[in-house]
């Protein structure tokens, strides 16, 4: 819990100060998809935290994804011109249903029936390849035209590559093994 605070404070602050708008491509997806790493690196070598992964109730990791509501934001900066309509609306939409089916899996209860458990299995392969179309779009978009994406390394939203999103593919990644066992 505390290291993920502390994550959470370093990445504010290299935001703040302004590191991450000063990166250029392909460095913003090889930061994400390498915190992405840690983090199961951290859940594959570390015997306490992959303890508590495998432990965790499902439903808190599921949780996690509420905040791809984000999406409503991207289409408020598209509506700005601040994001390209091809990142900001597929992606944003994406995220909104993604955070919305969610918030009813949420509702639902947990996964052990076999029903449940099979909502929760597709929900998370629509999930993942959402944040992956997502993230693959931003670097394709940000290599053509830095400046397009520019908004994305501005605080707050520079959370995402640097905090957010790595803890997002992550969760997919552990409730996969999860659900599948």
């Amino acid at each position: 819990m505390l290291i993920g605070l502390g994550w959470l404070v370093i990445a504010t602050g290299v935001g703040a100060v302004g590191l991450v708008s000063a990166l250029r491509p392909p460095a913003v997806p090889l930061v994400l998809f390498g915190l992405t790493a840690v983090v199961l690196g951290a859940g594959w070598f570390s015997t306490g935290f992959r303890a508590w992964l495998l432990a965790i109730d499902v439903r808190w990791l599921v949780g996690l994804h509420l905040t791809r509501f984000v999406g409503a934001y991207f289409l408020y900066l598209y509506g700005r011109g601040q994001l390209p309509y091809a990142f900001a609306v597929p992606g944003g939409w994406g995220d909104i249903a993604v955070a919305s089916l969610a918030a009813l899996l949420l509702l639902s209860g947990s996964p052990p029936r076999a029903g449940r458990r099979a909502a929760y299995i597709l929900w998370n392969v629509l999930g993942l390849a959402d944040i992956l179309f997502v993230v693959v779009t931003a670097a394709r978009l940000g290599v053509a035209d830095p400046e397009s994406m520019a908004a994305l390394l501005r605080l707050p939203l520079s959370l995402l590559p640097t905090f957010l999103v790595p803890l997002i593919i992550a969760s997919h990644v552990v409730l996969g093994v999860r659900l599948a066992r």
